[in-house]
């Protein structure tokens, strides 16, 4: 099971994850996002627990707990949803799906 950990601190690292939620059972692999330009946490991460009962256990004890001076919320994760850089889509931008910023949606210009 793939679980979510929010509001971490910034001064916690992988082996912080990993040594948390080690008492609960086997950890496949723990991970705190970093922001890909700074390396700075991001607050947030995954860890990965092969047997759902004890992965069930580890969110029913960690979620709301205090851990490094802060509060955090550990629940199931949610599955990626991919992202779309394509700008004409139909959304809501600037650039496509509808008559926006001055557009003349009669195709002349």
């Amino acid at each position: 099971m793939n679980i979510y950990i929010s509001n971490l601190s910034y001064g916690v690292n992988d082996a912080d994850l990993q040594q948390l939620f080690a008492e609960y059972g086997e950890i496949t692999s723990a991970k705190v996002i970093t922001d890909k330009y700074t390396g700075r946490s991001r607050g947030f991460g995954f860890v990965e627990m092969p047997d759902d009962e004890a992965a069930q256990k580890a969110i029913d004890g960690l979620n709301q707990a205090e851990f490094d001076g802060k509060v955090i919320s550990v629940n199931v994760a949610k599955p990626k949803v991919e992202r779309s850089n394509n700008y004409n889509n139909g959304g809501g931008n600037s650039r496509g799906g509808g008559n926006h910023r001055g557009y003349n949606s009669g195709g002349r210009y």
